[in-house]
């Protein structure tokens, strides 16, 4: 008998109970993460003056600081997974990763710099911590059931996107439309709950994600042919000079932005230290990659070369899909039509109503069935799991009615954020179906719809802004046009962004998924820096050309990308030896 088989003895909806305390643990984590994302930026742009008033800074200002925090949130993973597989586990990273992002939301709250970067900071950090294994204890949940993993990762999903959903749906309103520290500061309490919750739950796991047990050089299995690939001291020393560049790089941007004191202030050749520094940090991280790959035997060097080429695709996905959290949150401020009279208004609250309520009656549904299941085994965690759904009920219905006793409405800018969580629960169902068909595409084929579909995404924009006067700070564009792109970037998301872990997991030896899965996470991060780092020029862009222009580098880029892949499918298909 598996050690983890009596964990499914006692099932909700035929998983172990155990799998959904982690959906709500990680719905919470989700909610506050893009909550406080969704108002970042609109809050530290909005004037310093009026009813709701923000810091006034400057749009590249606030791209750069979201730019950076994007881009650390998924390079600290890598050393939170590092600990928990062989110092703490994955229960106690998790319940201390929730700990620092309570307290980074409560110190944004507090609504000060000082505090503002002391937030981010826990931020940052907790993330490190929780981001990585709350998946791992899945893994470990599911070992020797493997034909339920996919039903699992499918359900906690579902979590990660009903988190969002609420987050930015909640945090977002509060922020907007009652005071930016209700925002900051609910996204902390939902955290601090949700900490709270999977801590009082440890006995439905029993000993699933306590401290490890090492691993010796003789257990790591080698399949046959195969051979162990030992770093040296030359990859060592380019490890460390690729890291401590990337490191000098990434906080010198803000700091010379925001701050006005850059770390790095030489010039060579007319090029400024800056660009030096991240052209030999990249550099050095190439020779390493190459360098490794090439003292590989020809099946795993071959899929390894395929991966980094799904891994350098990913970062131009992500370098245009992020401008969701960006520059798009600045179009829907600043250039949207958003305050609606008579019949659209009421139409307007009627379907914001039926996407508000209907999921979260399905989440509550969801809450019940797991109460009936395990009410005496940890009873402390439903009860705060309880109090927590009671606290958004009141919040929905507060929500509403204040909005229904208004002739007109305005609709918030963060509302739009959330059409991609309802997207992807709309289709999601339909691509799984797709994929499980003989209709089945090759990975490449899935990479270039992902991008194209992107692509065309941006191209409504660029059709929608086309009114927009040159160097215009403000305008009244239809929304039809921001739907229609998130409609566009979400389909594009569920063509290749589940795909890339997964391929890792099947291309990758087991002793190196590790070192694979981070360097996919510094693809998203390198993509996510790279996304504010452009959506921060987009002032200068329409200043001097136009706001068409600026999403014109949106549509382009990922288009081109993508038959790009398409045209790669043989290569790709050959590398990967039969994987699919």
């Amino acid at each position: 008998m598996n050690s983890t088989d009596q964990l499914f003895k006692n099932k909700v909806l035929g998983h172990p109970a155990g799998l959904f305390v982690l959906f709500f643990t990680e719905m919470w984590e989700r909610f506050s993460y893009y909550g406080m994302r969704a108002i970042l930026v609109i809050f530290l742009t909005a004037a310093a003056t009026g009813d709701n008033p923000g810091w006034g800074w400057a749009r590249e200002n606030a791209l750069s600081l979201l730019g950076t925090y994007a881009l650390l949130v998924y390079l600290t993973p890598i050393l939170g997974g590092y600990l928990a597989d062989r110092k703490i586990g994955y229960r106690c990273a998790v319940a201390i990763g929730a700990l620092l992002m309570t307290i980074g939301h409560a110190s944004m709250a507090i609504e000060t710099p000082l505090f503002l970067y002391i937030g981010i900071s826990f931020l940052i950090l907790g993330n490190g911590f929780f981001k990585p294994n709350m998946t791992s204890i899945i893994s470990e949940m599911y070992e020797g059931n493997d034909d339920k993993k996919d039903g699992a990762y499918t359900i906690y999903y579902m979590g990660v996107n009903a988190g969002a959903f609420l987050g930015i749906m909640l945090c977002g309103y509060l922020g907007e439309k009652v005071g930016w520290s209700f925002g900051f500061g609910l996204a902390g309490i939902f955290m601090f709950l949700g900490m709270l919750q999977f801590w009082y739950a440890k006995p439905i796991f029993g000993g699933i994600g306590g401290i490890p047990k090492a691993k010796t050089m003789e257990e790591i299995e080698i399949p046959e042919g195969d051979k162990l690939n030992p770093f040296t001291l030359f990859d060592k020393i380019l490890m460390v000079l690729f890291s401590f560049l990337a490191i000098i790089w990434i906080l010198n941007d803000p700091m010379s932005k925001i701050g006005n004191a850059p770390l790095i202030t030489f010039e060579a050749f007319g090029i400024s230290g800056a660009t030096i520094t991240i052209i030999i940090a990249v550099i050095a991280f190439f020779i390493l990659i190459v360098s490794r790959i090439i003292r590989y035997t020809t099946l795993v060097r071959d899929r390894m070369i395929a991966v980094t080429i799904f891994s350098f695709l990913t970062i131009f996905f992500w370098a245009s899909f992020e401008q969701a959290a960006g520059s798009l949150a600045i179009f829907a401020r600043d250039y949207t039509a958003r305050t609606l009279t008579g019949g659209y208004a009421y139409t307007f609250k009627i379907v914001d109503t039926i996407v508000t309520v209907v999921p979260l009656l399905i989440i509550t549904w969801v809450l019940y069935s797991l109460f009936s299941k395990t009410i005496k085994k940890i009873t402390l965690s439903n009860i705060i799991l309880g109090i927590s759904f009671i606290f958004v009920w009141g919040i929905v219905i507060y929500k509403l009615n204040r909005e229904f006793s208004d002739q007109g409405t305005e609709v918030p800018a963060t509302w739009f954020a959330i059409l991609n969580s309802l997207f992807i629960i709309i289709f999601a169902p339909l691509f799984s179906r797709w994929w499980e068909s003989k209709y089945n595409p090759s990975a490449a084929v899935k990479y270039g719809f992902g991008l194209i579909l992107l692509g065309l995404g941006f191209a409504f924009l660029v059709y929608g802004s086309s009114t927009i006067d040159q160097g215009a700070k403000v305008a009244s564009v239809s929304m039809v046009w921001l739907i229609f792109a998130y409609l566009f970037h979400t389909l594009g998301e569920l063509c290749l962004s589940p795909l890339g872990l997964s391929y890792i997991s099947k291309l990758v030896p087991r002793r190196m998924i590790a070192l694979m899965f981070g360097v996919f996470y510094i693809a998203i991060a390198i993509g996510n820096k790279t996304a504010h780092s452009l959506g921060g020029m987009i002032d200068e862009i329409t200043a001097t050309y136009s706001m068409s222009t600026f999403f014109l580098i949106f549509t382009l880029i990922p288009i081109i990308l993508g038959f790009i892949s398409m045209a790669l499918n043989p290569l790709l298909k050959k590398l990967m030896h039969g994987v699919r």
